[in-house]
């Protein structure tokens, strides 16, 4: 359906491209010069996406963080740390694909990652639970803030999850129980947290690894308490009503940043993230970069105070 959605957000730009395509091939295979027309069709192919981009709704920017060309956080850790060491399993029951955590060395310091992965096709999607972590996945992500506690190392987080796994075995083992350690065990370390969301930022699943000093989101991410079907459902009795839904959920970077639920937008090129992932990892760098070194200055102390205090500060609150 997402998908489908998303064609139709693009179509006059995917037909433009595909006609562009086919002149191009037709001109290389009989060694011709490029027609003129050519030139025309690419500028309408570039003022139809400044367009779209620049009328986008909060529904369109659920489509585009969903879209599965987006760069996903390993596609993140591979292109800004220097090295990477994967670790697996909870040491309790299982190892969760969903969850990917590691050691690293980003710009020249050591620090401990924590993410959310997403799959491309099929069997990564399986793989991956489409992003949705489990109790054991969010077990692994303690291990990982364990770790990043004793050798005093920042930790990077990264968040693109619909949510927590919903299944009926999860609950069984405990998710809810899982979710809340995490956050508990998150406002208790004396290291620097930054998180970024890059895709979906999605309930309790992503508040579970992003309470952070500081949090960071891409322009066409969303951060919400639910998905907007998930909220149209529930109120209306209307899935379809989803767009409605994310209008009302306040679920875009903007709104996020104006709640202060985080302190910087990471702009996106007109076309967004999954048309020039390049350049969206390099913004991404920097402001991480630029986060770590700001709260670098900050003693243990200071670090699990401004933690608490930034989050208990959220919402408002009116005495009756």
């Amino acid at each position: 359906m997402a998908d489908s959605d998303f064609n139709e957000l693009e179509s006059p730009l995917r037909e433009l491209r595909e006609q562009i395509a086919k002149i191009e091939a037709y001109a290389r295979a009989h060694n011709l010069p490029e027609p003129k027309e050519l030139a025309a069709l690419r500028k309408k192919a570039v003022e139809n996406e400044k367009q779209i981009y620049s009328r986008l709704t909060p529904w369109d920017r659920t489509l585009i963080a969903r879209h599965a060309s987006r760069p996903y956080s390993l596609d993140i850790i591979r292109a800004i740390c220097e090295e990477f060491v994967e670790l697996h399993g909870d040491r309790e029951s299982a190892d969760d694909g969903a969850i990917v955590v590691g050691l690293g060395r980003f710009d020249g310091r050591r620090v401990a990652i924590i993410a959310q992965q997403k799959g491309r096709d099929v069997k990564e999607r399986k793989l991956r639970n489409f992003g949705m972590a489990k109790p054991e996945g969010y077990r692994k992500a303690m291990r990982m803030m364990d770790l990043a506690e004793r050798f005093q190392l920042p930790i990077l987080s990264l968040v693109d999850t619909p949510a927590a796994d919903p299944g009926v075995e999860a609950e069984q083992r405990g998710i809810s129980w899982a979710i809340a350690e995490s956050m508990r065990k998150m406002f208790g370390l004396s290291v620097p947290i930054v998180a970024l969301v890059l895709g979906e930022g999605g309930s309790g699943g992503a508040i579970a690894i992003a309470c952070a000093n500081k949090v960071l989101m891409l322009q066409n991410a969303i951060y919400s308490v639910i998905p907007p079907e998930g909220c149209a459902a529930i109120l209306w009795r209307d899935p379809a009503r989803r767009a409605e839904a994310s209008t009302a959920l306040r679920l875009t970077a903007e709104d996020a940043l104006s709640l202060e639920l985080i302190e910087e937008i990471i702009p996106e090129p007109i076309g967004a993230a999954h048309t020039h992932p390049t350049e969206v990892i390099a913004s991404a760098k920097e402001s991480l970069t630029k986060a770590l070194v700001e709260l670098e200055t900050l003693t243990p102390d200071q670090l699990r105070s401004q933690r608490l205090q930034r989050f208990e500060a959220l919402g408002v609150f009116e005495k009756v």
